[in-house]
């Protein structure tokens, strides 16, 4: 069974962290940030606790205390979904004051597999080189960018489309890929 940590910053768009929180199977690790937590009410009216049942344990971003501030709790990804380009910049510079920068300083180090879920717009020249100075070192970096090839017809949809793209790169399941059928 995959093992992923993930992590919930301050950007809006906090319901596609919710929907991966919800649907990405295995043993989950739920990190919310002070403004995760904020923007989580303030945009699906959901609290941190509605999160629990989908996961094995939440910490809070302030537990630098916590197991995964070590490189001997590994871990198949560390997702952050969404990510503030603040927390890429802490991330990029190795800037390790948090639960979440901490745990991207340590897979970073031990080369485990990250997934960074930008969610904003737009973006600055300094962003972007952070953005290629993380995807040099391995990062994945995954704008929120909502595939439109499936004709979605309501926001579900659209938050659906990308988190399906956000498990298939983890190697999850998640359905048929877009024209498919036309590989019969």
């Amino acid at each position: 069974m995959a093992r992923y940590l993930i992590g919930m910053t301050g950007a809006s768009g906090s319901i596609y962290g919710v929907d991966f929180v919800r649907r990405c199977p295995g043993e989950k690790y739920l990190v919310l940030s002070d403004w995760a937590r904020h923007v989580l009410s303030a945009e699906t009216g959901l609290e941190p606790s509605d999160l629990e049942p989908h996961v094995k344990k939440v910490f809070a971003d302030s537990d630098l205390a916590a197991p995964f501030s070590s490189g001997s709790n590994r871990y198949d990804a560390f997702v952050v979904v969404p990510c503030t380009v603040s927390t890429l910049a802490k991330i990029a510079v190795g800037i390790a004051d948090s639960l979440i920068t901490r745990a991207a300083a340590v897979a970073l180090k031990e080369r485990m597999r990250m997934v960074l879920c930008v969610r904003e717009t737009p973006l600055s020249t300094i962003a972007l080189e952070n953005m290629h100075k993380l995807s040099r070192e391995g990062v994945v970096i995954m704008p929120v960018a909502p595939p439109w090839y499936g004709k979605p017809q309501k926001l579900d949809d659209l938050v659906t489309g990308f988190t399906d793209k956000l498990l298939a790169l983890l190697g999850e399941a998640t359905g048929p890929a877009w024209r498919e059928e036309e590989l019969e």
